[in-house]
């Protein structure tokens, strides 16, 4: 990886970062120089705004997008027992839609409404665009952003889902990417105290694929991660 770039921004690795993942992705970062690359701190300083925003542009689109699935012209179609078309309509899209689901199109709904385009939606869009300008500028100086991919290990199933919130807080360092339209891969870099995967985030520039391919190869050789993952029920 002689003259390769790395960027690691400052903003993801914030003073509640889990501690198991800022050492791992620091190490891998130090592997990344092991193999000739250079590694030096960048700014994303919208970061913070990034998961606000995501969480307005995404329900927007999911509720745009899903409107089509009315039980007449597209989807599944359930009959109520009694009532009208309007009873149809919301028997079949109570049915085909989950709870997370209908959650995003209800608040996309809400945010795509006369009255509240511009206070949500528009502004929304606005920090989306101060975001890309964000790693427009970082990518004049490195070829790729390293990251942690989330800010703690994986947590169990069903045990945030009563609490969309802190749910959607994991999505804190990805969000970013989706906003930004860039391309990017999680490579397992570690293993938390309860030996759980930790993952490293390898962000590149619009059509920069081949290149972070090529770093996250070399140092998916290097970490031989797979030597030292814990045994899983499908290896037996």
């Amino acid at each position: 990886l002689a003259g390769l770039r790395v960027g690691v921004p400052e903003e993801y690795f914030p003073s509640g970062l889990d501690p198991g993942i800022r050492e791992s992705t620091r190490a891998a970062v130090r592997t990344l120089e092991t193999l000739g690359a250079a590694t030096g701190p960048i700014s994303l300083p919208h970061t913070d705004y990034a998961v606000p925003a995501y969480y307005i542009l995404a329900p927007a689109e999911a509720s745009s997008n899903l409107a089509r699935y009315d039980g007449v012209r597209y989807g599944l179609r359930r009959e109520p027992s009694e009532g009208g078309v309007v009873e149809m309509y919301r028997t079949t899209r109570s049915a085909g839609f989950g709870r997370e689901v209908q959650r995003r199109i209800m608040l996309g709904t809400f945010v795509l409404s006369a009255g509240y385009y511009d206070a949500y939606y528009l502004k929304a869009q606005k920090v989306r665009t101060l975001i890309r300008e964000d790693f427009r500028r970082a990518f004049q100086t490195v070829d790729l952003v390293c990251s942690p991919t989330t800010p703690t290990p994986a947590f169990r199933i069903g045990e945030k889902t009563e609490d969309p919130l802190e749910m959607y807080l994991s999505d804190v360092f990805t969000a970013t990417i989706n906003l930004a339209g860039l391309p990017a891969l999680s490579l397992p870099c570690g293993l938390s105290r309860e030996g759980l995967p930790i993952g490293l985030q390898i962000i590149g520039p619009p059509f920069g694929e081949e290149r972070i391919l090529r770093a996250a190869h070399a140092l998916e050789g290097e970490l031989r991660f797979r030597a030292r993952r814990p045994p899983l029920p499908i290896d037996s």
